[in-house]
C-alpha cells in the first residue's frame, strides 16, 4: 500500500510542474524512440539481405570463368574459355557435396514481341538451373532436356520482361523475337525480386535451352558460368574445396600456378551481410543511447532543482516523522516514474517513426521483443541512477534547516 501511496505521491509532484515534466522526459522519449526505430530499422534490412540471398538459390556456390593473363595483364574475370560442359557434369558426377549443377552462359539481347522491345539478358542453361535456383513457375512449364539436345528455340521468361512485353496479357504459346530468332515462351518464373550485393533485378532475364544460345545466338562452346546447388549449408563449404581440387585436376593446373576460375560461396555473402548488418545496428544504437544518458542528465538536473524547491516540505516530513529512506525513496520513485513515462511514450514514438520511415522509403522493419523490453529496463536504470544522487541529496537535509528555508 505504501509503494502505491508513493506512486501517488509522485505523480502528483510531477503533475505540479507539466510543462518542466514533459520537458524533463522528452529526453527519454526521444532516446527510447530512437534505439527501438534503429534497431527495427536495422533487423528489417537484415532480414531482407537475407531473404534476397535465400531467393538466390539453396545453398548455392556460383563457378565463373576467370582471368587470363595477356602479355603480362590480369585481364578481369569470364574472359577463359577453360570452363566447359563437361566440367558441369563431372562436379555433378564427382562431387559427393553436391545435389545438382547447371550449366550456363549469357548475352545481352534485344528482344522483341509486336510493337513492343526490351533490351536484357538471355540465359542459356539447363533444366536443372530452376531447380537449384529454387525458382518456381507463375505459369507454363520449363524446357526440357529434349529442347537442350535438339537446340529448340524457345524460351523461358523473367517477370520483369513479361511486364514489359505483354502487360497483363499471358504470353504462354506466343513467339518473340530474340536477335534475329524467333523463339517460343514455353513458361514464365515467379518473381525474385533484386539481388543481395549488386541490386540487379533477377527478374530482368530470359531463359533459353544452352545449346541454342551457344549455338545459334553466341557461337561459342565454352560456358560463362555453372550453378551449383550443395546438400546442406554446412557442406557447401565441403562442395567449394571438392569443385576447386576438381576443376584444377581436370584443367591441368600446376601447383603454384593461378585457377582459371572463381568458386564463390553465397553462404560467405550470406555471413559477410548479416555481420555487417550486426555492427551498423550496434553503432547506430550506441549513438542513439546518448540521447538516453541526455535524458538522464536532464533528470538529475530537475530533480535537483526540485529538492531545492521543496526543501521546506522535505523538512515538515521529517518533523512528521519521515525517515531518511521515506524521502529517498519518495525522490527515487518520481525519477523512475519520469523514466517509465518517458520510457513507454519512446516505445510508441520509436514505432511510429518506424512505420513512418518504412512508408517513407519502402524500407523493411522488424522490431523484435527483446528491443522493447531493453529500452524500457535500460530507460529505468538511466532514471535510477541519475535520480540516485538528488534523492540522498533531499534525504541528508537537516530537518531544522529545512523547516527554516524560504
Amino acid at each position: 500500500m505504501y509503494l502505491a501511496d508513493a506512486f501517488l505521491l509522485a505523480l502528483r509532484a510531477l503533475g505540479r510542474n507539466k510543462m518542466r515534466s514533459i520537458l524533463t522526459m522528452l529526453g527519454m522519449i526521444i532516446g527510447v524512440g530512437a534505439v527501438i526505430a534503429v534497431i527495427g530499422i536495422g533487423q528489417g534490412a537484415a532480414a531482407k539481405a537475407q531473404e534476397q540471398l535465400a531467393a538466390m538459390g539453396s545453398n548455392m556456390l556460383f563457378v565463373g570463368s576467370g582471368s587470363v593473363n595477356r602479355y603480362g595483364l590480369n585481364v578481369g574475370s569470364g574472359e577463359t574459355k577453360t570452363l566447359v560442359l563437361s566440367d558441369s557434369r563431372a562436379i555433378s558426377r564427382e562431387g559427393p557435396s553436391v545435389s545438382a549443377a547447371a550449366p550456363g552462359v549469357q548475352s545481352g539481347q534485344q528482344v522483341v514481341f509486336g510493337n513492343q522491345n526490351w533490351a536484357t539478358q538471355v540465359m542459356g542453361t539447363e533444366p536443372q538451373y530452376f531447380e537449384v535456383r529454387n525458382w518456381p513457375f507463375a505459369s507454363g512449364t520449363s524446357f526440357s532436356e529434349e529442347d537442350v539436345t535438339q537446340s529448340a528455340t524457345v524460351a523461358v521468361l523473367g517477370d520483369t520482361v513479361r511486364k514489359y512485353l505483354f502487360g497483363s496479357s499471358n504470353p504462354i504459346g506466343e513467339t518473340i523475337r530474340i536477335g534475329t530468332l524467333p523463339f517460343k515462351i514455353v513458361g514464365v518464373l515467379a518473381p525474385k525480386g533484386t539481388s543481395a550485393g549488386s541490386n540487379q533485378d533477377q527478374d530482368d532475364v530470359i531463359f533459353a535451352p544452352l545449346t541454342t544460345v551457344q549455338k545459334k545466338l553466341l557461337g561459342q562452346e565454352w560456358l560463362r558460368w555453372i550453378m551449383v546447388s550443395a546438400t546442406s549449408r554446412d557442406s557447401s563449404y565441403v562442395a567449394q574445396q571438392q569443385i576447386v581440387s576438381l576443376l584444377r585436376d581436370r584443367h591441368k593446373i600446376r601447383s603454384g600456378d593461378p585457377d582459371d576460375f572463381v568458386v564463390r560461396n553465397l553462404a560467405d555473402v550470406a555471413d559477410a551481410e548479416a555481420e555487417q548488418g550486426s555492427v551498423m545496428t550496434t553503432l547506430l544504437t550506441i549513438v542513439a543511447s546518448v540521447a538516453l544518458l541526455v535524458g538522464g542528465i536532464g533528470i538529475m538536473n530537475i530533480m535537483l532543482v526540485s529538492v531545492t524547491e521543496r526543501t521546506r516540505e522535505i523538512g515538515i516530513r521529517m518533523a512528521v516523522g519521515a525517515t531518511e529512506d521515506d524521502v529517498r525513496r519518495q525522490f527515487l520513485l518520481e525519477a523512475i516514474v519520469l523514466g517509465l513515462i518517458g520510457g513507454a511514450v519512446g516505445i510508441l514514438f520509436g514505432v511510429a517513426s518506424s512505420f513512418a520511415v518504412s512508408n517513407l522509403l519502402e524500407w523493411p522493419i522488424l522490431i523484435p521483443p527483446y528491443a522493447v523490453v531493453a529500452s524500457t529496463l535500460f530507460a529505468i536504470a538511466i532514471a535510477v541512477f541519475f535520480g540516485f544522487y538528488p534523492a540522498r541529496k533531499a534525504s541528508q537535509l537537516n530537518p531544522i534547516e529545512a523547516l527554516r528555508y524560504e
